[in-house]
């Protein structure tokens, strides 16, 4: 059975509570700091029962879609302090690293040394211990959560992109700034997408195009398929070429090549501008 690998820079942390509580071994030690989380909680839940109602969550407190996984961005107070760094595209661990609370990552990359992928804090997914990570490994189960968090992630950020990006234009106070760091964003979340080539759900919207996709815009019921990639930008989002059906139209999701041009639909060019601007609207969804 897999095990939980601890490398040497967390080999002191865990040693000393071992030492101070007299344990038999690492998994003694792990087992016993999941035992004091499960206490905790329930302690928490029957507090619960005579506190004042909670307040709405906000997006500070929005929790990741997979218990025990977080996408590094958005990761503060890690459970006791250690982080178990995994890469979501080829499900390999990456590192583990030992932080203090709170935590705040502004800037992180690191390579994969298995699908040499260069990682970010906006796809790198730190595995803490209350995830059952052996039974997930052996089940098979393991890429899967991956993937829905990092997923989850991306959509929540890029709906409070663009909700920032609204809030900037009105204020009108750092608003070049705000841009600049949305449509980096939107850059590379639009790469990893594109480099993991994940077929994306149908119930969640887009963060990147794929040539010969079929898509429709939710707002209009338009349909669309993507017929060629126009650039290939090093630091922005691509232009590409589409052909365009009506609402009405139910051939739009697959469009035959014995129809004419005119019947098949209108083809247009969408700039760089515009699918960084579809994909912030979150309101573009794949075709099955």
């Amino acid at each position: 059975m897999p095990t939980v690998r601890v490398r040497d820079w967390t080999k002191e942390r865990i040693e000393a509570i071992r030492d101070a509580e007299s344990h038999s071994s690492h998994d003694s030690v792990i087992k016993s700091l999941l035992k004091d989380r499960r206490l905790a909680r329930q302690v928490e839940l029957a507090g619960e029962t005579t506190a004042e109602p909670a307040a709405p969550p906000t997006a500070e407190a929005t929790e990741s879609a997979v218990s025990g996984l977080t996408v590094l961005d958005e990761l503060d107070r890690p459970e006791n302090g250690v982080l178990f760094l995994w890469c979501p595209n080829c499900e390999n661990e990456i590192a583990h690293v030992t932080v203090s609370s709170p935590i705040s990552v502004d800037a992180f990359e690191i390579e994969c040394q298995q699908c040499l992928t260069q990682l970010d804090q906006h796809a790198l997914v730190a595995i803490d211990l209350s995830y059952p990570i052996e039974e997930r490994l052996v089940d098979g189960t393991l890429v899967d959560d991956l993937r829905a968090c990092v997923i989850d992630y991306w959509d929540r950020t890029l709906r409070e992109a663009s909700t920032a990006t609204v809030a900037a234009s009105e204020g009108g106070e750092n608003e070049r700034t705000v841009d600049a760091a949305v449509d980096r964003l939107v850059w590379r979340i639009d790469r990893y997408a594109r480099e993991f080539g994940w077929e994306w759900p149908t119930d969640v919207p887009i963060v990147a195009f794929e040539v010969d996709g079929t898509y429709v815009d939710t707002r209009t019921d338009e349909r669309f398929a993507v017929v060629e990639r126009l650039s290939n930008n090093r630091t922005d989002v691509d232009s590409y070429r589409i052909r365009r059906f009506p609402a009405d139209d139910d051939t739009g999701s697959a469009p035959g090549t014995d129809r004419t041009d005119d019947d098949r639909g209108r083809v247009e060019t969408i700039d760089p501008g515009t699918v960084a601007e579809l994909v912030l609207e979150r309101a573009v969804r794949r075709v099955a």
